[in-house]
């Protein structure tokens, strides 16, 4: 398993945005399963799944299948009282660090309690407005 990939299955979970900085390429675009957008940028995506990483909870990651610069990791965790299951559609750079980061996740109410809780920390975190802002 390539080194990057061994160090996110760590490190996502915990939510240690800093830690999570680490593995990403400067340039990296974030999908998210929530909303039709790219994050793009380093410690705005950190910023985000530093987020993810407080709101999941018995978070584990069940399969990971992948070689080279294409790595599907399947996890399942849970957000307040449901349950969810989703893929990690990760692309490397050259470097090995991430360069494209997409989730998709089920069931649909899931992913709505995701967002509703995404909001509300990023709405309270100044540093996340500020990237959010420069974005538009």
């Amino acid at each position: 398993m390539h080194p990057t990939i061994r160090k996110m299955q760590s490190i996502v979970a915990a939510g240690d945005a800093k830690a999570i900085e680490t593995i990403l390429a400067e340039n990296v675009r974030f999908l998210p399963p929530t909303y039709w957008k790219t994050w793009t940028g380093r410690k705005p995506v950190a910023a985000i799944l530093g987020h993810v990483g407080k709101i999941f909870t018995d978070f584990r990651y069940r399969r990971v299948l992948g070689e080279g610069s294409d790595w599907a990791l399947e996890f399942q965790c849970r957000i307040g009282d449901l349950d969810a299951v989703g893929v990690d559609l990760i692309t490397l750079d050259a470097k090995g660090l991430i360069e494209e980061f997409e989730v998709v996740m089920r069931p649909h109410k899931s992913i709505g309690s995701l967002r509703d809780a995404m909001n509300a920390r990023i709405s309270a975190d100044p540093a996340f407005l500020a990237f959010a802002k420069a974005m538009k």
